[in-house]
């Protein structure tokens, strides 16, 4: 498999089940929209913490190492009864 250098766009988000698929051509809008669809939902304080890890304003760099080894980050919570998974591709 080929890895991609970091930075390199497009990037594509989906929230499974909320979100349709999204793409952006830079990381920092990817988080970003990612955040405010998040931000939205009746998330508990630690997975709205969790979430502001990765997403929130420092969490470019953390994001690209998980794309430069994985090609991509699957994160989850759960809501209603039932576990969403947040997905960022490059």
């Amino acid at each position: 498999m080929t890895r991609r250098a970091s930075g390199g766009g497009p990037y594509t988000v989906e929230i499974e089940d909320i979100t349709a698929p999204a793409t952006f051509a830079n990381l920092a809008d990817a988080l970003a929209a990612l955040w405010e669809a998040l931000r939205a939902l009746p998330l508990g304080w630690t997975q709205a913490e969790a979430y502001r890890y990765f997403l929130g304003p420092d969490g470019v760099e953390r994001v690209e190492a998980f794309l430069e080894r994985d090609d991509q980050l699957v994160l989850t919570f759960a809501m209603a009864g039932r576990t969403h998974a947040v997905l960022l591709m490059q």
